[in-house]
Order: C-alpha cells, then structure tokens, then sequence
C-alpha cells in the first residue's frame, strides 16, 4: 500500500476487519490521501467478488508506464507471453516476473486481460510494480534491438536451458500458449530456442511454471557485451 499510495482512490472496510487490524496497518490506512468508508459486511459482500472476502478493499487507477523508458535501458530481461488466456497463468506470471526482477512483461491482444478481477488477484499486487504493455507478435521487440529467448518444447533445433553459459544485456523470453505453443512466427524471429529438460513420463510443464524456472536461470547468466 505504501508504494502504491498515490494510485488509490478509495478503500473500504467493515467493522470486522476494523476489529482486528494492526495498529500499523491502520495508521497506514488512515494516512492516506484517498477517501475511506465503512460498510457492513452483508454491503461488502455485494461489493467484493470473492467467495470469502477480508474485509477491505481498495479501488485504484490503473499504472501507467512507460514503454520507451524501458527499451531505453541498456539492460533488459524481459517476457513475451503469447495467446496465455488462462487469467491465473497470467497473474502467476506478472507475480513472478516482479519477484524475479524482470524488466517488464507483454502480452498478446489474444491474452487474458491482466486487469481482470482473477488476474489481478492473482498477482498479490505485483501488477503494480511491473510494467506491462500489449505488443501483436514479438518482432515488434527485434526492431527494439532485443534478442528473443523462446520456451520450445520440441527437440528439433533447440537447446536445453542448462546449456546456455550466457545472454544478451537486452533479452526477451517469450512462452506461448500451452495447447499451441509459440507462433512459427515468434520462433522464427528468435535467435535461440530452448526447452527445459523434463523426467521421462512428464508430457509438460505448466506455463507459469515454466517461466519462473526460465527467468531464475537466466537472470543469473553473465551478460554477453
């Protein structure tokens, strides 16, 4: 709350939450600029969409970044996610990428709206520290000057993750959807393709699953000046 003070514009509580919030917590919340009101929780329950809501809840503007700014930085990781609709993958993803210090994450038009209620929530409010913009295919990026890393499961023409000693100073992986995987397209403007490793029996890895385990591994390669 404290770093995302200034997007929100209201907060409402009800009694029970009142009851048992932190004396911290409450000096935090009454400190801020935005208007605050107190409900029933009969009146919460209409307002929140959660099946067994906590008893406050906040409404925000939307972060806006900047796109420049980030392709402005001579150091990027970034994440490419195409046709990802499934909102929980996508909130795991945003979670995760913010975790693991990516630069900023893309998203498909044909990808699950990452201010849907779901993808929000599954976020734990990561979507406010990470930037995220919408691109139709990742050759938008190669003009950009970046190189793209793409997730292939497939044997033919790719590389196991483990064997990748380095990478570019402006780097984006890119997943696609799980059924589909990535775009002929999108592998095609790639400069490498990887797959990571699975036990024998084990069809795939989930695409949440399989980002957080590419972006752990390639943030701590060194950079290739």
């Amino acid at each position: 709350m404290r770093t995302s003070a200034h997007l929100i514009r209201m907060v409402v509580t009800t009694p029970e939450f009142r009851a048992k919030e932190s004396a911290p917590d409450r000096t935090l919340r009454e400190s801020l600029s935005s208007a605050s009101y107190g409900c029933t929780s009969t009146a919460f329950s209409r307002l929140s969409d959660v099946e067994t809501p906590q008893g406050i809840l906040a409404v925000l503007s939307h972060p806006v970044w900047s796109e420049q700014a980030v392709f402005a930085e001579p150091i990027l990781l970034g994440v490419f996610c195409e046709q990802v609709r499934d909102p929980v993958n996508v909130g795991t993803i945003i979670r995760t990428a913010a975790a693991l210090g990516a630069s900023a994450l893309w998203l498909t038009a044909d990808s699950a709206d990452q201010f849907s209620p779901k993808v929000v929530r599954g976020t734990a409010g990561a979507i406010l520290s990470l930037p995220i913009f919408r691109m139709d295919d990742a050759t938008g990026l190669v003009r950009e000057g970046c190189s793209i890393y793409a997730a292939d499961a497939s044997d033919a023409g790719t590389v196991e993750i483990g064997s990748i000693a380095s990478v570019p100073p402006r780097l984006i992986l890119a997943f696609g959807n799980e059924g589909r995987g990535l775009s002929l397209r999108t592998r095609e403007a790639a400069a490498c393709r990887f797959r990571i490793p699975l036990r024998r029996g084990v069809e795939s890895l989930n695409v949440a699953s399989a980002t957080a385990i590419a972006i752990h591994h390639i943030a701590r390669l060194p950079k290739a000046m």
